[in-house]
């Protein structure tokens, strides 16, 4: 079973937000794939290579997901290590499940992971956030 990761996703409305920031320039390193830099170190980089995903939470609710490629170290300007989150361009639609804010990262097991939409279902319309998270909380969604 694969480890992952969840992440807020902060400043994003949506996934199409989410989606947008990471086509700027800004988000992706020099070989054009969107990355996530962060000042931790993950400590299970092995099981998180070993075909895991992050899992985005936006507006309070997991709504999404990325292939993790790799973890790339990044040194900034202040001389401090940091690391780089490599992320797969293609994002997967999964489940929406609420999820109370918090800081950083953590790591997310695999049975513990919403499941994805499905292709069948990757076009359909997104809810609003707020009714995701109203069907979420009764366990509609």
């Amino acid at each position: 079973m694969a480890l992952h990761l969840i992440k807020l996703s902060v400043g994003t409305k949506s996934i199409e937000d989410l989606v947008a920031w990471q086509d700027n320039a800004r988000a992706q390193g020099a070989d054009g794939l969107p990355r996530h830099i962060t000042r931790m170190w993950p400590k299970r980089e092995t099981e998180l290579l070993q075909g895991g995903s992050i899992y985005w939470v936006i507006q309070g609710l997991v709504q999404c997901r990325q292939t993790i490629l790799r973890l790339d170290e990044v040194v900034g300007g202040d001389g401090i290590r940091r690391c780089a989150i490599v992320l797969d361009p293609a994002i997967t639609r999964t489940a929406t499940a609420q999820k109370r804010p918090f800081q950083g990262w953590r790591y997310l097991a695999g049975p513990d992971a919403p499941p994805d939409l499905g292709a069948a279902r990757s076009s359909d319309d997104t809810l609003p956030p707020e009714l995701s998270a109203a069907l979420a909380d009764i366990g509609v969604l």
